[in-house]
């Protein structure tokens, strides 16, 4: 749930109700530990600025562009990031088709934050949009791209 009233809360309650989702959106962006990474510096400007951070019209948005902004500025040889998921960790993620990563890692970051947020983690086309500050249709876009790209690399019909 997104939080609509940002400056009647603190900032604990904000990371309470917010940190998940900033988190998840920044996971299925930059990969598990850059995402961690950058949820760690978003909430730390966040802290750092809370008075400016809590009167922002979309602070959620705004924290997950400092976030990836600063991981991917510490890690500037990062241009095209590896795969989306850790083959070391597969034996304690549930099963998953096997092409099923390798094909998610070659959308585009907006493709693939589009399809995962909205199938994976239910958010609204609103909420997505709000978090990269671009109109709903254009969500709907990267969702509809990032759908047939992935159709196409499983061989599924379309």
């Amino acid at each position: 749930m997104a939080v609509d009233a940002p400056k009647t809360l603190g900032f604990t309650e904000f990371v309470e109700i917010e940190a998940p989702r900033l988190r998840r959106a920044l996971c299925v962006a930059l990969g598990r530990d850059l995402g961690m990474e950058g949820t760690s510096e978003a909430l730390s400007y966040a802290w750092e600025y809370w008075e400016r951070v809590r009167e922002m019209e979309n602070p959620v948005g705004y924290l997950y562009r400092v976030g990836r902004s600063r991981v991917r500025g510490e890690f500037r040889w990062l241009r095209r990031r590896g795969p989306l998921f850790d083959p070391a960790a597969a034996d304690r993620l549930p099963w998953v088709e096997p092409r099923l990563p390798g094909v998610i890692s070659r959308l585009s970051e907006n493709q693939r934050l589009a399809v995962v947020l909205r199938h994976a983690f239910d958010w609204t086309y609103i909420e997505i949009a709000d978090l990269l500050g671009v109109g709903v249709s254009t969500v709907q876009k990267h969702e509809e791209r990032g759908l047939h790209k992935l159709r196409t690399g499983m061989g599924v019909p379309s």
